[in-house]
């Protein structure tokens, strides 16, 4: 029992105190290293790179890099980039169509980080110089083109700016990805009133057309009927004053009376019957 009683407290000790304290000097001498997915790190040693860990997971440097990964801790730095997909949309970037009409493009685009090395050591600012390429070409790209490619051809326009950025953004340690050109719109106020105003003028005009037309067809309706019912009126003053005789049948399946009557056998007083009386 005692010899249990040691032993719990030897390993609660040593699982509890003794081994974070052991894997804690470990990692500050760079024996080992943890990578979450989508991200890597850069090891600096002297101003130099000692060597980049991409793959996620548990790395032990000393084996990967060798025996100096100790000394970044020291003399060197360590650098963790995110090279998960990012994204940006650059609102209204001023262009001007064939015609010299000032038009507002939004350009949407994806990137992610390539090559980590490029990324911290080509440039200082590369999200923000890529920002600034894509808004450059969208710009240069675009402009002077005729105002209705400018509403249609957006797909066009997208792989006009991505054939454009993608060299650049690769020096940079950037992969471009998916670049659309979302938005296109007029910025001038003045503009955009005339043309608001000349819809809802083109909107009263058409809906005018149809009021009328609508009016117009009924008028035809209502005179084609008056002058049936003119017809059919007089046909019926012509046989009254003609003092025929006149048989109602009512609506529904009465073609055998129909016919009766058409052949004269009803109608016809018998022998024995009195012909009809006129009032």
């Amino acid at each position: 029992m005692t010899i249990f009683l040691i032993t719990f407290v030897f390993t609660f000790i040593f699982c509890w105190v003794a081994l974070p304290v052991a894997l804690g000097i470990l990692k500050a001498f760079n024996f080992y290293t943890t990578v979450s997915e989508g991200r890597c790190k850069v090891y600096l040693l002297f101003g130099k790179v000692l060597g980049v860990v991409e793959e996620p997971g548990l790395h032990l440097l000393w084996i990967d890099l060798g025996p100096q990964a100790a000394l970044v801790r020291f003399f060197g730095r360590v650098y963790e980039i995110d090279r998960r997909l990012d994204q940006e949309y650059l609102r209204s970037n001023p262009v001007n169509s064939e015609e010299g009409t000032p038009m507002g493009v939004g350009v949407w685009y994806e990137m992610r980080v390539r090559n980590p090395v490029d990324f911290l050591f080509k440039n200082t600012d590369p999200q923000g110089s890529l920002r600034a390429n894509v808004a450059n070409a969208t710009v240069r790209s675009l402009s002077n083109m005729p105002l209705e490619k400018l509403l249609e051809n957006r797909h066009e326009m997208s792989q006009v700016v991505r054939q454009e950025v993608s060299p650049k953004s690769e020096e940079w340690g950037y992969q471009l990805g998916s670049v659309y050109v979302r938005k296109v719109h007029f910025r001038d106020s003045e503009m955009i009133r005339q043309i608001e105003h000349k819809v809802v003028n083109r909107l009263r005009q058409v809906t005018s057309a149809i009021r009328q037309a609508g009016t117009n067809q009924v008028d035809i309706i209502t005179s084609a009927a008056e002058r049936q019912s003119a017809a059919e009126f007089l046909e019926v003053d012509r046989i009254v004053k003609g003092n025929a005789d006149v048989t109602l049948v009512p609506n529904g399946q009465y073609e055998t009376l129909v016919s009766l009557l058409a052949g004269g056998a009803l109608g016809k007083p018998g022998p024995d019957q009195p012909p009809p009386t006129r009032q």
